[in-house]
């Protein structure tokens, strides 16, 4: 387990990093093929002191991700994996979230020890380039009693 400190949070540790076989609906959001092992799946718990606050699961092309810092536990860049993803020629032009609130699932209960009642906030995160193409799918599931949303996005 890799651990890295994060702005905000005492630390972070890397759960996998895998290649794997999207679904569907995640390769059709990524532009992938659902038959072949097409995507690098990410996931990562962050914590606030020994509290976990979210976990975060990264979906990204393979075509993108191999040979890059992008699998390896410790991303080899100063920005992170933003930074791999710019120096790949995938400039962030737009973000398309979804976010729901939702009661947790008996496994995230666990992940995040939640005590009983608490919901969840889940934010399905698309990074769109410049030439329009989804490069990364982020899932966030948050502990709704230790987050909070706040945007400040211009209007086009």
């Amino acid at each position: 387990m890799a651990h890295a400190s994060w702005t905000g949070f005492g630390r972070f540790e890397v759960l996998g990093i895998e290649r794997i076989k999207p679904d569907k609906a995640l390769a059709d959001q990524l532009k992938v093929s659902d038959k072949t092992k097409s995507v690098v799946r990410r996931e990562n718990v962050f914590y606030a002191d020994a509290d976990p606050v979210y976990r975060v699961t990264t979906w990204i092309p393979w075509r993108i991700a191999q040979g890059t810092g992008l699998v390896q536990a410790e991303v080899p860049h100063q920005y992170g994996i933003h930074g791999v993803f710019e120096d790949e020629g995938h400039v962030m032009a737009r973000i398309s979230d979804e976010v729901t609130a939702r009661m947790p699932t008996p496994d995230e209960v666990g992940y995040l020890n939640l005590s009983p009642g608490v919901p969840v906030i889940e934010v399905m995160h698309t990074s769109i380039d410049q030439d329009g193409e989804p490069y990364e799918v982020t899932r966030f599931v948050m502990r709704a009693d230790m987050n909070g949303l706040s945007y400040n996005i211009p209007v086009e």
